[in-house]
């Protein structure tokens, strides 16, 4: 610190000799014989070169020459108060200017040696030096060179130094009391002092308000002002007591922050000693620029943390120590800080009022996004006895904000992977704005978490909730909604090879809302896990909330953000063998049909169905309702209400079915379902495709959408109806018309046939038949009276027959009398059900008929 003022001159920037340097020099001193103005100009000259040496020294050392304020209590005052005390030889006002501007004084050491009731006892080394150079006016820079010369030297008795602060009302904020010092105050001469000092703060108030002032950024600039009453003499002559005042203003560099640090190890544990509660072992390296040596004794300081607002008191945390520390000027200091919490107070873990986070939510969201967070030091105390009161009331109350870097947890997340997985289609009665209405997950959640290596202590986690977006490829596609908190637990798995530590945590999922955001995304999923069997890669961004014990008790932190790569295996058997996919696997079949209701135009039928679910997941159905088509035409649809849907068989599951082809697709769709139950009566292998549609699932078009993409193709319910002892022939049974007799005299026929229906009764309006012996016409049905066909097997009304006399077909019914043989038939039917009508045609092959008198 310089105590003059500051000239524009170059040489104001030189900086004295260090004390070993300046004492290995030849002494200056000269004869009386030597000329004056010779030995003047060489003695300048000599200087000169000590004073680049002693520059060049310093800077060796690595030590800046700017100003700094390294204490107020303590390097201020002593430089101020030497300065003083070189001063004071100015008892005449002719050399006051020259003395002002020349003196200059270079702090080399500064030691605090320890600490006394009263104050700080300090050492403090530097170079005191008189340089007329930087002096402005010629005139009283020959003046104070040719006085300094004729006094040669000046000292100083012991006195007291006093520093104010003019803005804080004159505030005293300390004392020195400086013993007495010789200087050489010819230009040139450079004189190393060496000092005992006794430092006594002012008022402990106007510090701490100085401080406070200074932590919350609110001081531009500093000015400061000493006053010294000096008694001295030069010589044998004495110059009274001299009054010396100086003042000075620090601002932008030379006001000092908070030294650099960084936090080089962090370890979090349980309690030592019995204690309950976390501890913590903190090693931190500060940058150390100044020249300062001193022993700083053993230290407590409380933890606080921001509440809900930045108003808000600061909430303490936990406490910290640090053992005796010893300082040397310019060397970095590492520190090693041990702290503990006992347990987390209510306000740390309390939601803030609108809002769902708590200050610890904020804390360590900010941390865990690589955010800078604060933390808040209150001193002070003291853990020995032998530190003076004055230290711990000065220090009382200050409370420092001390940043850190947060930390980018990177991939939390390395494993994920679902079991006793169920779907829940959404309720058709939720609102479209609620979860509900959007399909939901149960499921047994099992997530591999990697820990940082700091954290050694026990945890478990017992609750878990997130808001999670998860993405394909870098698309977001959904979101899935675990805002309820969930049933989980966690096993610690230690450090192994190359892999850190990590917590397993399992969580019992209840029915989750997932909201497909993206349905081209989810359909590429859906193709890549059930049609190709693949494993996919999701992206899951997650704002996390998870309700743990651990050594400071139970809490809930909220809104911990995390991400990682999440790898999710094929929910199914992927592609077989036969390379089809999942759906190809469904085995899906239909049977025991029932007409629940008709209209002139359509059927409602009931059908019980079976098929297989190829996948390791269950599902919900609250309702769902699927297309049916008959060559990519709808036909109807097809409703099923609160079925539950599990892996492997799942049989007799009831399906509701609306068939209309007139309404849904006009005179077209009308034909198709006409040639459609033709071909069924006549037992073709006839089959139809289920195809959802943007209405399938209630409050989800897109999800229908993407459903829509996977049409199943399903064979028709066989004809059944009961089967006769010793019937061996699976096919015998399975044609509408299973068997007729024939009577020739009576030319009738009678014919057994088998409903497709268990409950309702059917009507033939009209017959128009034909039977045939190989391909020869053997006789002619028509009959327009109704006639009933009820469920199961029944028998017709003797039917008229017109033989074809002249035929071959006729002949061969004739040669078969009292026997059997086989006959083909092609019929046109008219059938009613209730109030719906429609024509259809019958072919049959190899009807046994029996042949009758």
């Amino acid at each position: 610190m310089q105590s003059t003022a500051p000239s524009s001159r170059p040489g104001s920037q030189r900086s004295g000799r260090s004390s070993r340097s300046r004492r290995s020099q030849p002494s200056s001193r000269t004869t009386e014989e030597t000329p004056l103005i010779a030995r003047e100009e060489r003695r300048e000259h000599e200087e000169t070169d000590d004073v680049d040496s002693q520059a060049e020294s310093l800077k060796g050392r690595g030590w800046s020459l700017r100003k700094r304020w390294p204490s107020i209590l303590a390097l201020l005052l002593l430089c101020c108060s030497v300065v003083f005390v070189m001063l004071g030889f100015l008892a005449t006002e002719g050399i006051e200017e020259y003395a002002v501007q020349a003196a200059d004084f270079k702090p080399t050491k500064l030691s605090l040696s320890s600490l006394t009731k009263t104050g700080v006892k300090a050492h403090v080394e530097g170079d005191f030096r008189m340089d007329a150079s930087k002096v402005k006016k010629s005139s009283v820079r020959n003046l104070g060179r040719f006085g300094t010369w004729v006094a040669r030297e000046v000292e100083s008795a012991p006195a007291d130094a006093e520093v104010y602060l003019p803005e804080y009302g004159d505030a005293l904020i300390g004392t020195a009391r400086i013993p007495g010092v010789k200087v050489n105050i010819r230009n040139g001469h450079t004189t190393h002092i060496s000092l005992d000092v006794d430092l006594e703060p002012g008022s402990l108030n106007d510090i701490r308000n100085i401080a406070h002032d200074w932590l919350d950024g609110r001081l531009a600039e500093v000015h400061v002002k000493g006053k010294a009453y000096v008694p001295l003499k030069s010589g044998l002559f004495r110059l009274g007591t001299q009054t010396l005042e100086q003042a000075m203003v620090f601002k932008g560099a030379d006001i000092p922050t908070l030294p650099a640090y960084n936090i080089t190890r962090v370890n979090l544990r349980e309690a030592r000693g019995g204690n309950k509660g976390m501890g913590a072992d903190v090693s931190v390296s500060v940058k150390n620029d100044f020249p300062v040596e001193i022993t700083v004794p053993a230290v407590a300081v409380d933890m606080l943390v921001g509440g809900c607002q930045p108003s808000d008191q600061l909430i303490l945390v936990g406490t910290a120590e640090t053992a005796e520390l010893h300082v040397e000027p310019f060397i970095d200091l590492n520190v090693t800080v041990t702290g503990r919490v006992e347990e987390l107070p209510d306000e740390l873990t309390t939601q803030c009022p609108n809002s769902a986070k708590s200050p610890l939510d904020s804390l360590l969201g900010s941390y865990m996004q690589g955010e800078d967070a604060t933390v808040y030091i209150r001193c002070c105390e003291f853990p020995d006895p032998s530190t003076p009161g004055w230290a711990k009331d000065l220090l009382q109350d200050i409370t420092v904000p001390i940043p850190f870097a947060g930390r980018d947890m990177g991939n939390l997340i390395r494993n994920f992977s679902l079991s006793d997985v169920h779907f829940f289609l959404p309720d058709t009665t939720a609102d479209p704005e609620t979860p509900e209405s959007n399909p939901q997950i149960s499921a047994v959640i099992l997530v591999d978490i990697g820990l940082p290596e700091e954290m050694n202590f026990p945890l478990a986690v017992k609750h878990i909730k997130a808001d999670a977006d998860v993405y394909y490829h870098k698309k977001k596609f959904g979101k899935l909604n675990l805002r309820k908190w969930q049933k989980a637990n966690s096993t610690r798995i230690e450090a192994h090879g190359h892999e850190g530590p990590s917590l397993l945590v399992q969580a019992d999922i209840k029915k989750a809302p997932l909201e497909i955001t993206d349905g081209a995304v989810f359909s590429k999923i859906v193709q890549d896990m059930f049609l190709w069997g693949e494993t996919v890669l999701l992206d899951v961004k997650a704002a996390v909330g998870v309700e743990v014990n651990t050594p400071m008790g139970q809490f809930a932190i909220r809104d911990i953000p995390a991400e990682g790569v999440v790898p999710v295996k094929p929910i199914g058997h992927g592609t077989g063998d036969d390379g089809g996919s999942i759906f190809s696997k469904l085995n899906l079949r239909m049977g025991n049909l029932s007409i629940l209701n008709t209209s002139p135009s359509s059927l409602t039928l009931q059908a019980h169905v079976n098929f297989t679910n190829p996948t390791n997941y269950s599902a919900t159905v609250p309702y769902v309702n699927i297309n049916v088509l008959v060559n990519s035409t709808v036909m109807g649809q097809a409703t099923a209400d609160h079925i539950v849907v599990h892996p492997g068989n799942n049989t007799n599951l009831v399906v509701t079915a609306i068939w209309d082809p007139f309404t849904n697709s006009g005179q077209r769709g009308k034909a198709i379902g006409s040639e459609l139950l033709s071909q069924y009566v006549s037992g073709f292998n006839t089959s139809f495709t289920m195809q959802a549609h943007e209405g399938t699932i209630p409050h989800q078009p897109s999800l229908g959408r993407l459903l829509s993409k996977f049409p199943v193709t399903i064979p028709a319910p066989r004809l059944s109806g009961p089967k006769q002892p010793g019937d061996n022939d699976p096919d015998e049974k399975d044609h509408f018309i299973q068997d007729a007799t024939m009577h020739i005299l009576s030319s009738t026929a009678i014919f057994t046939l088998a409903s497709p229906f268990r409950t309702t009764t059917m009507y033939v309006t009209h017959l128009n038949a034909t039977a045939y012996y190989e391909t020869h016409p053997a006789g002619k049905i028509i009959y327009d009276l109704p006639f009933a066909i009820p469920p199961g097997i029944s028998t017709s009304p003797r039917l008229p027959v017109d033989w074809s006399l002249d035929s071959l077909g006729y002949e061969a019914i004739k040669k078969a009398l009292g026997g059997s043989l086989k006959l083909n038939a092609f019929a046109e039917v008219g059938v009613r059900i209730g109030s719906w009508r429609e024509q259809i045609w019958y072919k049959g092959q190899g009807i046994g008929a029996k042949i009758r008198l």
